[in-house]
């Protein structure tokens, strides 16, 4: 049956909201550079679309895409270490969720983070983003905007941390020869209002770098290193896609 003029309007109209609504979504590709299978965790913010299951599995060498829709926000992250069943029941070294493969909540503390916040066309398209240590250090992580405009730095900790962490934040495995699988934050390891920018410490005035966080922040200049290291960790872009590289140097 013929499309009548108000009909056709109505579908044009409806096309064109469609094609807006692709041409904004945000491409994310993770790759593999370590020389070991990692689990990806993704974990989205107010109630946004659950990327890529919540969890997956990704080989040496291999990437995976998934899509964010405008106005997105989340994180990922690496588990290691990770043994699961043909039903996905199990659990991980390092960067552990609730929900086995497909998590249903956040990684378990210590573990490196891919924060993002995408814009929408009320802002610009302005996307937020940074590589966080807060929460410590399990695997290497780097963030490179493609496509887009404006600032769009390079975010990550490229530096092995495992192998320099103090042996007060260390966190071993649990095979015979003691590798260190993690590095915790200060906060974690010996949670003080001082480490942990809480209580008297709790604003970013009273909230200074500790030597724990500039140990961090020495090896990863553009990753956050505590919690009110914003001013060289916080990266902006507008329009783009993002890779998302564990193990970016290669390292085991």
């Amino acid at each position: 049956m013929a499309l009548t003029l108000n009909s056709k309007a109505f579908f044009i109209f409806h096309l064109l909201l469609l094609l807006g609504n692709v041409a904004s979504a945000t491409l994310f590709t993770l790759e593999n550079h370590c020389t070991y299978t990692v689990w990806p965790g993704t974990l989205s913010g107010n109630g946004a679309a659950v990327l890529g299951d919540g969890g997956f599995s990704l080989a040496p060498g291999a990437s995976v895409q998934v899509t964010a829709p405008s106005g997105w926000s989340g994180r990922f992250w690496a588990r290691t270490g990770c043994n699961f069943d043909g039903t996905g029941n199990g659990n991980c070294a390092t960067g552990d969720c609730a929900g086995g493969l497909k998590c249903t909540g956040g990684g378990v503390p210590p573990v490196t983070l891919a924060e993002f916040t995408i814009g929408t066309a009320s802002n610009g398209n302005k996307d937020f983003y940074d590589v966080s240590l807060v929460d410590g250090y399990n695997v290497g992580m780097g963030v490179r905007a493609t496509g887009g405009t404006g600032d769009c730095q390079y975010a990550g900790c490229v530096a092995d941390l495992n192998g320099s962490c103090p042996a007060e934040l260390q966190v071993k495995g649990e095979n015979s020869t003691g590798e260190v699988v993690a590095c915790k934050s200060a906060c974690a390891a010996f949670n003080t209002t001082e480490f942990c920018c809480t209580g008297e410490h709790a604003t970013p005035a009273t909230c200074s770098p500790t030597h724990y966080s500039e140990i961090f922040k020495s090896a990863c200049p553009t990753a956050y290193s505590y919690a009110y290291d914003d001013a060289t960790s916080t990266c902006t872009c507008s329009g783009s896609d993002y890779s998302i590289t564990f193990c970016p140097n290669g390292s085991s």
